[in-house]
């Protein structure tokens, strides 16, 4: 039953980081290795593995002494994401990608500046027509005429005369000075 295991893997397994990798290479006879170039395969398999999980210990080892270090210096992530942003932002504007779409996107802002103003000249001439013609100018006239008939006429007196009125038009009574207008007096 294990040769039949055996057989149904694949010659080119290949097993994950982390997993026993001298457990799961099929050592059978079908590789046409000799059992001796398997075994130092197999030792050699061991000997790399022991040195990745040695790097790996030695790598956190230096990301902790790297973060110390930072935090020592006052060297926060957030600042280290501000600057990597700068610096990004800055590779980005230096780019002759960016260059050619800003100059391109300039020259369109310019010519669209151009047809704006063109069209608003345009219309305002237009409108200059339509208001020049026979039609528009006793439409005009209409109204003015219904203006001036549904506001108050200003009466022809002077400025004091104006001023010495209520807001309804009726005029301010005076009273002649130490006496007393009969609304107020007691009884």
């Amino acid at each position: 039953m294990e040769e039949a295991d055996q057989g149904t893997q694949r010659p080119d397994f290949i097993p994950e980081v982390g997993e026993d990798a001298v457990d799961a290479v099929p050592c059978s006879p079908c590789m046409a290795l000799t059992e001796k170039e398997q075994a130092e395969l197999c030792s050699e398999l061991a000997k790399v593995e022991d040195e990745i999980q040695t790097l790996s210990q030695v790598l956190a080892a230096k990301e902790k002494q790297v973060a110390e270090i930072k935090r020592k210096l006052g060297i926060t992530p957030l600042n280290e994401f501000k600057q990597n942003l700068t610096k990004g932002w800055q590779e980005v504007t230096t780019s002759t990608a960016y260059k050619k779409t800003s100059e391109t996107l300039s020259q369109v802002g310019q010519k669209a500046t151009t047809a704006f103003s063109s069209v608003g000249s345009a219309i305002s001439r237009k409108l200059e027509d339509v208001r020049n013609t026979p039609t528009f100018k006793s439409f005009e006239e209409k109204v003015e005429t219904l203006k001036t008939k549904m506001s108050p006429t200003p009466s022809t007196g002077d400025i004091e005369e104006v001023s010495d009125s209520t807001p309804d038009g009726e005029p301010v009574v005076k009273q002649p000075e130490g006496t007393v207008p009969p609304d107020q007096q007691t009884h």
